[in-house]
């Protein structure tokens, strides 16, 4: 984990989003994680004695993890083009590109990339709650509410 710095940045974004960013992007990354928990739910064998061992409790296990993903994309998009730089931003402090007095850098960079789609880019990233996490720690927000 980073040491914060002693500067508090004046962030566009609202911590408040963040966190609900936070607690989305966990929620997805949690219901992965529990899918692959033995290591064998999504084999198939074929031949001699065949089975699936995909064990899915069918559309309404599919339902929630793509309303928690549809609402998070949704959350993202809303957010006007500084707010996504500066969320891009403390996800690569959090993930350790930059350090926390390069928050500025990050977020010119972030603005320059100009992302096709922010939520796809950060969306493909699995520690991506962890990240702002630590980002938002790390420039001396506290991530907790």
């Amino acid at each position: 984990m980073q040491k914060p710095v002693e500067q508090v940045w004046d962030l566009t974004i609202a911590p408040d989003t963040v966190r609900l960013i936070i607690e989305k992007a966990r929620t997805i990354s949690a219901a992965v994680n529990e899918d692959y928990d033995d290591g064998a739910e999504h084999e198939v064998e074929f031949g001699e004695g065949a089975r699936d061992n995909h064990h899915h409790d069918g559309l309404a296990e599919e339902e929630t993890g793509d309303q928690t993903e549809g609402e998070l994309r949704q959350i993202i998009h809303e957010l006007n083009v500084d707010e996504k730089a500066e969320l891009i931003a403390l996800t690569w402090i959090g993930r350790g590109d930059y350090e926390p007095a390069e928050f500025a850098d990050a977020v010119n960079e972030a603005r320059q990339r100009n992302y096709r789609s922010t939520a796809r880019y950060l969306l493909g990233m699995p520690m991506l709650g962890d990240w702002l996490d630590e980002g938002l720690e790390a420039i001396g927000v506290s991530a907790a509410q």
